[in-house]
């Protein structure tokens, strides 16, 4: 009967469908040894990207991609078409625009913009400077033109001409622009109108594959030619007025001679190169070995008016107007001081760009200043990624050009490693002492002292990759160099040389240079000191340019990520400094003319020089007493002369292949051949 009434009870209940059971599968043998790991590395992976894709995270991308679509520009063989580029740039916008609701084709688009965009800018700005460029050398050439630019060597000074009239034989249409050197003490003012004879050369290429590139430059500058003038230099009467831009540059140009001539009749020697280096820009007549102290022993920045001027005289000017306002009780009350002092420092970091010469770590430093003074003015933080971001922009829609430029490359890899290491590791330095040993610490400088020591080794370190490709050199001891002078340089050097830039009206300026240059005797003294060390000197070889891209992007990695992810980069910067150092060099250099060639001997050098006109006596059995060369390259590769025939062949498709025509030369250098 119980059987019965339990069926009764249960036919009342409504109940799911279960499906039959799947048959087991084998256990493994270590359950979740690797699917719970997997797991939790995928969980952990979604968070950092996610973290790497928040708001606002991406902006600082969209510079970096503009520069990569600059190095696509120079990385063309032939000159881009104009339309073609245009039409490609409009194309990936409007995609953007159609994709800004999907929030993964968005930024994919965006950055796809960004690339085209720095295409089009580099393509668009070769475009509008198109001008002649001299082909073939020429002799005795009629010039006559307006000076430009004037700038003072160890032993000869140079100008820049903007052509007027170019007369002479063989020639055959007028260059826009020339660079001519002449005897020291002899250049004219700029804005003057000269007249002269000279010998002109086509621009400089490459002196061995993958080196600088001196015709780029050039072009860039608009200059068609360089040489050296041939007897007397005239000047003469205007034949017109000169453009507004040449009375700017005359104006610019007598302050700073002004300036220039009143600090070196106090200061002489290289003390008063350097003095002037630090206040106008004018860093040409520094003596050689004092100058290749300066760059080996690590303190060169300080000859390049970059950040760190404009932050030590924009920073001076801020605090000394905001105290001065301090003192005006009723004006304080009144107005906010520090704005105003804000507004009077970029004031003069306005006119110190214009007086140093507005190069491109100087046009940098003056952005990413104003940008942080704007801020103070407007109450907003300023340091951060963005402010890097806005200078990038603004120097490469001025000047694309200045992408390839050992300049602007050391100057933003050095702010970008000091922004991710104020971020991310230095914000303790602000916080007062928890311990009093901390605080006694803090009290006596130490904090500023780990500061400055952090500060040197993330600019040194983060500009090694680009001092190595271009310099080939890296300054070990930098540190040490920074750590010795930098203090003097800031707290004594640039201060004494703003009072005496104000001091000079009242003629009263001469006690100013004079301290001033007791703190660069000291510098001198430490680059001098430092410069001997044992292996001060850091020779690197030439390597090609793909490390330095690879490093260049574990750079950008390492600092513009937040997560771990970041480690990606350090594993690119130590696979570049692998391929760095294995790069294999070659056994022979020959000119792009096969009127030279470099042979390396058996101590693994390259001193052995030849023309073709010496290989071709030795290779025809001259003894060795009549070819002293022959001597020094022994044994001789059998394979020379084929090489040099067949460089000669090559030669002039390796070199710029649109000078007749006035477009960009092609970026096409000779190669390398071993044997």
């Amino acid at each position: 009967m119980a059987e019965p009434e339990r069926s009764r009870g249960q036919a009342g209940r409504v109940q799911t469908w279960r499906p039959p059971a799947a048959p087991a599968r084998p256990a493994w043998l270590w359950p979740g040894l690797v699917a719970i790991p997997v797991r939790r590395a995928a969980g952990r992976l979604r968070e950092w990207l996610k973290a790497e894709v928040g708001v606002g995270r991406l902006v600082p991308w969209l510079a970096v991609l503009f520069g990569c679509g600059v190095i696509i520009y120079f990385s063309t063989d032939r000159e881009p078409a104009t339309w073609a580029v245009v039409v490609l740039f409009a194309v990936t916008v409007v995609v953007a625009v159609w994709l800004r609701h999907r929030p993964f084709g968005f930024p994919l688009a965006l950055g796809a913009a960004a690339t085209a965009s720095g295409l089009a800018a580099a393509t668009i700005k070769c475009a509008i400077i198109t001008h002649p460029v001299l082909s073939a050398p020429l002799w005795n050439v009629e010039i006559g033109g307006f000076v430009e630019m004037r700038e003072e060597r160890e032993r000869s000074d140079r100008i820049t001409v903007h052509v007027e009239r170019m007369d002479g034989p063989r020639v055959s249409q007028k260059l826009e622009r020339i660079r001519v050197s002449l005897r020291k003490g002899t250049a004219p003012a700029v804005g003057d109108f000269v007249e002269f004879k000279a010998r002109l050369t086509p621009p400089l290429e490459p002196l061995r594959p993958g080196g600088y590139d001196y015709a780029r430059d050039m072009y860039f500058q608009r200059i068609g030619a360089s040489g050296f003038v041939l007897g007397r230099i005239r000047v003469q009467p205007p034949p017109r007025a000169p453009p507004l831009a040449l009375r700017y540059a005359t104006a610019i140009d007598g302050m700073r001679e002004a300036i220039d001539a009143r600090m070196r009749a106090v200061l002489h020697g290289d003390k008063g190169s350097i003095a002037s280096a630090l206040i106008t820009g004018k860093r040409d007549a520094l003596s050689a070995p004092v100058n290749d102290a300066m760059y080996v022993s690590g303190l060169g920045h300080v000859l390049s008016i970059s950040g760190y001027h404009m932050a030590v005289v924009a920073g001076m000017v801020f605090f000394a107007m905001r105290a001065l306002f301090a003192l005006l009780g009723a004006f304080a009350n009144r107005h906010p001081i520090k704005k105003w002092a804000a507004f009077a420092a970029l004031v003069v970091a306005a006119f110190y760009l214009a007086l140093s010469g507005a190069e491109v770590a100087t046009q940098r430093s003056f952005i990413m200043i104003a940008i942080v003074l704007i801020g103070v003015m407007v109450d907003r933080q300023t340091f951060t990624f963005r402010t890097i971001t806005v200078a990038a922009f603004g120097v490469l829609l001025l000047a694309p050009e200045a992408v390839v430029h050992p300049s602007f490359q050391m100057s933003f890899a050095a702010t970008l490693a000091l922004i991710a290491g104020y971020q991310q590791g230095l914000p303790w330095m602000s916080s007062g002492g928890d311990t009093p040993l901390a605080a006694r610490i803090a009290l006596w400088g130490g904090r500023e002292l780990l500061g400055l020591t952090l500060v040197s080794l993330l600019a040194d370190t983060a500009t090694i990759p680009f001092t190595a490709y271009h310099f080939h050199r890296v300054s070990p001891f930098g540190v040490i160099a920074n750590l010795a002078a930098m203090p003097i340089v800031s707290a004594w050097v640039m201060p004494w040389g703003i009072l005496g830039l104000l001091a000079m009206p009242f003629g009263m300026d001469g006690i100013c240079w004079r301290m001033m240059g007791v703190g660069i005797d000291w510098m001198t003294g430490v680059a001098l000191w430092v410069t001997s060390f044992p292996g001060a000197v850091g020779r690197i070889a030439a390597f090609g340019v793909g490390p330095l891209l690879l490093c260049t992007l574990g750079l950008v990695l390492f600092c513009l990520l937040k997560t771990p992810l970041r480690l990606i980069g350090a594993i690119l910067i130590g696979c570049a400094v692998l391929v760095m150092l294995r790069t294999p060099q070659p056994d022979v250099l020959i000119s792009a003319d096969a009127s030279a060639a470099a042979v390396r001997d058996t101590t693994a050098r390259l001193p052995s020089f030849i023309s073709a006109a010496t290989h071709s006596h030795c290779a025809n059995g001259l003894p060795p007493t009549a070819m002293p060369a022959c001597q020094r390259m022994s044994p001789l590769p059998a394979a020379l002369p084929a090489m040099m025939q067949a460089a000669s062949q090559s030669s002039t498709a390796a070199r710029w292949s649109r000078l007749s025509s006035g477009r960009m030369p092609s970026r096409r250098t000779a190669v390398a051949r071993s044997w």
